[in-house]
């Protein structure tokens, strides 16, 4: 199904019930997104995906950011930042305690949150998926997690061709824009594209925030940038002028 107001609602619709999972473009490339346990079971199977490395949480507003997870006012104008930019952005943070009443209760947690009780907490993700989120949000008080939508460990290369068939036969709904995902790297082939998006742990090795920098140098332990994505140069940029001290490691996933 292509991209449309119709899709928007029906995947809502999907995604409101019991274990739905859908298909959805970003601006890196495809998702597979969920609301519950059942959903994230699906997810896990289609993908053959590692239950070690829960999926991300879709933030729609900078306020529903502030309600799920513990921030500092340096790490909040980081996120602020991006949000005016329209930068793709994750950060590994813990979650509010209040907050966790709102992942459904029926195990979610244990699948999208590690043992740290952190999460992946991404803002601007792409027009579409960012619209069904934040209409289950606002109107249905529903939480989405998502993973990329393409066997573990594979890339989609921004494709609804390339999300695989074992994904394609699980989804309830797929929802193809290809072109919106190649509008958002001009210019790019599809096996030069970044299929995911930057990702920036906040948190040392017990999940507990960084501390702030105020200004100071050499302050540990920093914000690490542990994946490279769209937006690099910028986003690095950026940390650059927020903390005087942050780390760059890719692949030292949490």
């Amino acid at each position: 199904m292509a991209w449309s107001t119709a899709a928007r609602l029906e995947s809502v619709a999907l995604l409101g019930a019991p274990g739905g999972m859908v298909v959805a473009p970003t601006k890196v490339g495809y998702i597979v997104m969920a609301t519950d346990r059942a959903g994230l079971e699906r997810k896990f199977d289609a993908k053959q995906r590692s239950r070690t490395k829960p999926g991300v949480v879709l933030v729609s507003s900078l306020d529903m950011l502030r309600r799920l997870a513990h921030l500092t006012p340096e790490i909040e104008a980081l996120y602020e930042r991006c949000w005016r930019e329209d930068l793709l952005l994750g950060c590994i943070l813990p979650w509010r305690e209040s907050a966790l009443a709102l992942i459904p209760a029926d195990g979610s947690g244990d699948l999208v949150m590690d043992a740290r009780w952190t999460s992946c907490f991404v803002i601007r993700f792409g027009a579409p998926s960012e619209a069904i989120a934040a209409d289950l949000w606002e109107n249905h008080g529903l939480l989405t997690f998502a993973s990329s939508a393409n066997p573990s460990g594979q890339g989609n290369r921004g494709l609804i061709s390339g999300i695989g068939e074992r994904i394609e036969r699980s989804a309830d709904l797929l929802i193809e824009a290809d072109d919106y995902v190649a509008s958002n790297q001009p210019g790019v082939g599809a096996d030069e594209r970044f299929e995911q998006g930057v990702m920036v742990s906040m948190v040392d090795r017990a999940g507990t925030l960084v501390p702030e920098q105020h200004g100071q140098r050499s302050v540990t332990p920093a914000p690490t940038l542990i994946r490279r994505g769209l937006a690099l140069e910028r986003i690095m940029s950026l940390l650059a002028q927020q903390f005087p001290s942050w780390d760059y490691r890719h692949g030292e996933y949490y």
